[in-house]
């Protein structure tokens, strides 16, 4: 196969949904990490055609979902400082902090606009010496290569104007929390095709033979997700508690090597809270000491903010596979992505939008 109409060829599915029933011979709940596999899992309408003993989990896999409240009060703090031009992702711009977004805080004044890549925003800087230019940059092992690309942009063309708000978060250490909390039964896994392209899957390895679970590095396409998951379901059934590869035109073991190395030179390990996970030591990457001159928090002097999260919204238990978003008794009501109560109602890769657009009822 060679083109996107390929993978998603109707006549190939009913096979592969015939063969995941009959490997199905016992309860199985199976998580995807990914927000793009959730999307697509309900727009094609895949999870209502599992045979009924297999649960689609749906985990932490949107970055914005699981961005910390107090980073967007951060960005909406530092946006209200004059002569600053916040500039963020589209995706960024609704998702809730403690009292507004970001979008309200342009309403209100802020200089607060989209780009396409982190770079725009070096450039930016480079255009509008006079101004102080701040990218949000949060994200999976996906999007920080390129985010540690502008920041060395930055040091190169000397702009002492350019800084980062980073709260990238890693996959692996997530799977970890969730598999050591045991407070939702999870068998399998399928991992994200997009970071795994980036990371290759070696960390996934550790992982699945410590935990005793296996997990298919998984693509988006529906043919790519019933292979996916036929392949998870056998590997559970069988026992092997291993990694496997659904998505090889794109992934290989070792990754992306070059953007790797580009990650490394910027950024370094550090612990990272996740919103509705909590605290996960080693999840999170931070710039490193040679490098903080671009750490907008320190410019700015906000890291030091706190919040905390709305007890109405049960966003953390919908990240955990703990509640399908319609159990939630605010859902498509009192949270709706004209007033949503949390990210997962307005990001690209939320479960909750995932079903608000695709399975209301």
């Amino acid at each position: 196969m060679r083109h996107i109409s390929e993978y998603r060829d109707a006549s190939r599915m009913g096979p592969l949904l015939d063969a995941i029933s009959a490997s199905v011979a016992r309860p199985i709940n199976l998580m995807e990490v990914c927000g793009g596999q959730t999307h697509n899992l309900l727009k094609y309408g895949i999870d209502a055609m599992l045979p009924e003993q297999l649960t689609m989990l749906h985990g932490p896999g949107c970055p914005v979902c699981v961005t910390p409240l107090e980073l967007i009060d951060q960005a909406i703090a530092i946006a209200k400082i004059e002569d600053v031009i916040v500039t963020s992702f589209g995706d960024m711009l609704r998702v809730p902090g403690s009292h507004t977004d970001l979008l309200g805080a342009r309403s209100e004044g802020a200089d607060v606009r989209i780009v396409y890549s982190p770079l725009d925003a070096v450039d930016l800087a480079e255009k509008h010496r006079d101004r102080q230019i701040v990218f949000v940059g949060v994200g999976f092992e996906t999007t920080a290569p390129i985010d540690a690309l502008a920041v060395l942009r930055a040091r190169q063309k000397d702009l002492d104007n350019f800084s980062l708000l980073a709260a990238h978060v890693l996959v692996p250490p997530a799977i970890d929390a969730l598999l050591c909390a045991g407070d939702v039964n999870i068998h399998g896994f399928l991992a994200p095709g997009h970071v795994c392209a980036v990371m290759g899957y070696t960390e996934y390895e550790a992982l699945a033979e410590r935990h005793g679970v296996p997990i298919v590095v998984t693509g988006f396409e529906p043919l790519d997700l019933l292979v996916g998951i036929h392949m998870a379901v056998r590997a559970i059934q069988t026992g092997q508690a291993t990694v496997f590869n659904q998505y090889r035109r794109v992934v290989t073991r070792e990754g992306n090597v070059p953007a790797q190395q580009t990650m490394r030179r910027v950024f370094a390990l550090c612990d990272r809270k996740w919103r509705g996970l909590g605290l996960i030591p080693n999840s999170g990457l931070r710039l490193r000491s040679e490098l903080s001159r671009f750490d907008a928090a320190a410019r700015f002097g906000v890291a030091g903010l706190t919040a905390r999260e709305s007890t109405e919204c049960r966003a953390g238990e919908v990240l955990r596979g703990a509640l399908q978003p319609p159990q939630c008794v605010a859902f498509a009501r009192e949270c709706n992505p004209d007033h949503p109560l949390g990210a997962p109602m307005v990001s690209a890769e939320g479960a909750c939008a995932a079903y608000y657009n695709h399975r209301r009822t």
